[in-house]
């Protein structure tokens, strides 16, 4: 029996459960049909004797089901009152089982299914039990639960008593955006009034009913493609509404990630009792002992070493294959994870995480799963095996779990379980010894075509005669859809997943050369292109469409398909670039300024360099490579809540992973520096997800950004004790790729280790990142300053005497008793400069006698300070004046 349909309209039901918090804060129209869905759904608290004298709790139940009601009045929301298993229809003559039904009576729970979505809302939110009919059914909602915005859990880190009200940031209620993610002080997003607070509420519920028009109606048919669209439509619109605005209760988990939480559970306990044959209402009432959940945790292993792979000639397509391969390794975890799913028969909705090659999925803890899972295991790593030769392969670890396990006492403890089986997955990688282990490399030899030989990319791989003819020189299959992808990232968004590679080219799809874990990908231009397959979902064969595509100018993400956040940004030229002759050198016959063409890492190198008249232009041609990651994120996931829940933890995974993924590739290409210039535009993201990023840019452009990015992302996270480490290194432009990033994981390393962490390190130097910011914006600037001042006497710095400087700062470093006059010998060498070049008449010599000791001081004072550190502003200096 396929479960999979069944299962998803569970997920529907249970992700829906909550849809009315959003409708009745919206305040939507209810044609008279409110008391009697009070009636239906919401608890009654009855005062005194008197059976009518009381009222209502959680009207939001009520407002479930009309908001139910409108979504399908819209033509574009499943239809469940035809056939709907395990739900029964009014056709069957029993509407109470219904799917709206169950979605609404979870305040007020009767039926099996009823009891499995109430069940799993409060297990997601951490409830204890008995908690239920105390705590979670009579709370009632805040006075001001139209104006409650929603808390950050970052801000909450590290504090072991919170009160709300000691709380500083909020985030605004504003559709998903690179800018709605940040949070706001509270005074700057609450409202004062409920009227402009339900304003706001309105119109997120009219966009979407727009939304939802927007998923092709084609996709509607086949209810598993069509939920992976609406899951993200509602993390659009729902990611800043709080779930929780009960007294006693802070608002501090968005509904999407509470409603997510909950259909992943919801889903998992109903196959746990399906396939127990336990269908009770009772039985899921009391059975929180017992390990009914399995949470399965995935890893992918040697995704940088895959990214970074030396080879023949690696330096062929080198900016293809970066974004090519980066690219790559995303689709291989999507498609890893869409393959486990399949196999354990689960919606997407059952996928709480994807990001940076981990994932996530709440199973059923039965026999079926497990061998479900054994299955894919091997399967996975038998394709890595033959495609990859155990470059990257993926570690899978499952823990099983009981409702209890998810209470906010116990949950921590889950974690921690789970992660430790994670490890020992990652530790037997292969498990090449076993018994049942892959004939992988039994017909290695075999592969190989003689006239051909290996691939010239990547140096190892079998060359293949139709990729290699094609290209017109050796190249195997894994490399000629890398490059592939690099070429269409830039001018297509869309990625169709297809079940069988017979349907793509029939309908003249250009499809990737290799199957992906099973699966057939193509990548089409647009929506227009992509909505022209709907035979394709009828039949079937279509299982996903995701839009990889960035986020507008604008900020606009939602254009009616699944986002995955996996794309790069990548520098393209455009209509300023046409007035740069001359710029790029050596490099002119690349540059294609009028065709939006990529640019190459050769241009990109030249991007800093600045026009001193004629055809002559200044500064260094040279890279800097960023290397990044969150300092002790697996401690801030494991103990910096105070009380954790599930649901918590999959809103700081997202949250972690929207200001890499969403953010900074959105800010590259549009972000604007202090003087409204663009000034990142030639930032390559070769990858930024889940904690960490690595970025390619031009030299001084790139070091601005290090600075910018430190100071947006302590904005995000809106708390001090979470801070990232960066490692910077400066290459020229021809540095082969694997080296780019060698060095800048060396540097990385090095501010590691620096005590505390946050920090940075260029040139060998690693500093704090408050060190740097002083060092590298306002002792650079008063430098500056100084040279300005120098220069307008005819006492221009010169490259030696910064060369001077530079020395005088190791000195200023150094414990050998020789180097301890060293400011007497930065007195004599300023002395030296500003007489030999500032003469005249008395005044001359005043103002030189200022400037000097201006100099003397500045220069003294700093290098006394920071020593050898100092070389950072200099040598940007020093860059800046090359020719």
């Amino acid at each position: 029996m396929n479960l999979l349909e069944p299962s998803t309209r569970v997920a529907l039901a249970a992700f829906m459960h909550d849809v009315g918090k959003l409708a009745e804060r919206a305040g939507i129209e209810h044609h008279g049909r409110l008391d009697a869905h009070k009636t239906l759904y919401c608890p009654w608290h009855q005062e005194g004797s008197n059976p009518r004298a009381g009222w209502h709790s959680h009207i939001h139940a009520a407002y479930t089901g009309l908001a139910w009601d409108a979504l399908e009045e819209t033509g574009h929301f499943p239809d469940l009152r035809r056939d709907c298993r395990p739900f029964s229809t009014a056709a069957e003559g029993n509407a109470t089982d219904s799917a709206v039904n169950a979605a609404s009576a979870h305040h007020r729970p009767d039926t099996f299914l009823q009891w499995i979505v109430a069940t799993a809302d409060r297990v997601a939110s951490g409830f204890e039990r008995d908690e239920f009919d105390v705590k979670y059914n009579h709370s009632k909602e805040r006075e001001n639960h139209y104006r409650a915005r929603l808390l950050t859990l970052f801000e909450q880190i590290g504090q072991a008593s919170i009160e709300e009200g000691k709380l500083e940031w909020r985030y605004p209620l504003q559709a998903l955006s690179p800018a709605s993610i940040f949070p706001q002080a509270t005074a700057a997003c609450t409202p004062h009034d409920n009227a402009s607070a339900r304003a706001e509420y309105l119109a997120l519920w009219e966009a979407l009913l727009s939304g939802i028009r927007k998923i092709p109606k084609a996709h509607l048919g086949l209810l598993p493609l069509w939920l992976d669209h609406f899951d993200s439509l509602w993390l659009t619109m729902t990611h800043a509404i709080p779930s929780a605005t009960a007294f006693g209760v802070k608002p501090e988990v968005s509904l999407y990630d509470h409603s997510k939480a909950t259909a992943a559970l919801a889903t998992a306990l109903w196959r746990w009792h399906h396939e127990q044959g336990s269908e009770d209402a009772r039985a899921v009432r009391e059975g929180w002992s017992e390990a009914k959940i399995l949470l399965v945790l995935g890893d992918f292993f040697g995704i940088q070493d895959f990214i970074f792979a030396e080879g023949g000639a690696t330096q062929k397509h080198a900016h293809k294959l970066l974004r090519g391969r980066s690219f790559q390794v995303s689709l291989l975890a999507e498609c890893a994870a869409l393959k486990l799913l399949e196999a354990l028969q689960l919606p997407s909705t059952s996928q709480i995480i994807n990001a940076a090659g981990k994932f996530l999925i709440v199973a059923p803890n039965t026999a079926d799963a497990h061998a479900a899972i054994a299955r894919c295991r091997r399967e996975l790593n038998d394709w890595c095996l033959k495609h990859t030769y155990g470059e990257i392969g993926v570690g899978l670890a499952s823990t099983p779990a009981s409702c209890n396990d998810f209470t906010a006492d116990r949950f921590g403890e889950l974690t921690k379980r789970l992660f430790a089986a994670l490890d020992t997955a990652k530790h037997q990688r292969f498990d090449l010894c076993a018994a049942d282990a892959t004939s992988t490399f039994d017909d290695f030899l075999d592969r190989f075509d003689n006239t051909l030989g290996v691939c010239e990319i990547n140096g190892r791989h079998p060359a293949d005669p139709v990729s290699s003819a094609n290209r017109g020189y050796a190249l195997s299959l894994l490399a000629d859809d890398q490059i592939r992808i690099g070429e269409k990232l830039t001018r297509q968004a869309r990625l169709l997943v297809a079940r069988v590679a017979e349907s793509l080219p029939v309908l003249g799809l250009d499809y990737l050369g290799l199957d992906y874990f099973g699966y057939r990908l193509a990548i089409v231009p647009s929506a227009e292109e992509s909505g022209k397959y709907g035979e394709l979902a009828r039949n079937g064969t279509l299982l996903r469409v995701w839009d990889f595509d960035a986020a507008e100018a604008d900020g606009t993400l939602w254009r009616g398909y699944a986002r995955r956040f996996v794309n790069s940004y990548v520098p393209r030229f455009d209509a300023g670039d046409a007035q740069t002759a001359g710029k790029y050198g050596r490099w002119e016959v690349e540059a294609e300024p009028q065709s939006a063409a990529i640019k190459t890492l050769n241009l990109i190198a030249c991007e800093d360099r600045q026009a001193t008249g004629g055809d002559r232009w200044q500064g260094e041609i040279a890279l800097v490579t960023i290397k990044g990651d969150i300092d002790n994120l697996g401690e801030i996931f494991q103990k910096g809540l105070e009380k954790p829940t599930f649901a918590k933890m999959a809103s700081l995974s997202r949250q972690v992973n929207a200001f890499f993924a969403l953010w900074l590739p959105w800010f590259c290409e549009h972000g604007r520096d202090e003087y409204g210039i663009a000034r990142y535009r030639n930032t390559y993201t070769v990858f930024a997800g889940g904690d960490d990023f690595f970025l390619i840019g031009p030299w001084d452009s790139t070091l601005a950004l290090a600075t910018t990015l430190r100071e947006r992302f302590a904005a995000y996270v809106a708390n001090p004790q979470i801070t990232f480490s960066a490692g910077l290194s400066m290459n020229p432009p021809k540095t082969p790729i694997r080296q780019l990033a060698r060095n800048a994981e060396e540097a990385l390393a090095a501010a590691k280790n620096r005590p505390g962490k946050n920090a940075v390190t260029l040139w060998q130097r690693s500093v704090s990142w408050t060190e740097w910011q002083t060092l590298m914006e306002q002792r650079r600037t008063a430098l500056e300053a100084l040279m300005a001042r120098a220069g307008g006497h005819g006492a221009s710095f010169s490259s030696g005497l910064i060369y001077a400087l530079l020395q005088l700062s190791d000195r200023a470093e150094s414990t050998l008793p020789k180097d301890a006059i060293w400011r007497s010998q930065l007195h004599y060498r300023l002395a030296r400069f500003f007489r030999d070049r500032v003469k005249g008449d008395e005044t001359a010599r005043n103002r030189r006698e200022q400037l000097l000791a201006d100099a003397i001081r500045e220069i003294g004072g700093v290098l006394g300070t920071y020593k050898g550190a100092y070389r950072l502003p200099l040598s940007v200096l020093l860059y800046r004046q090359r020719e």
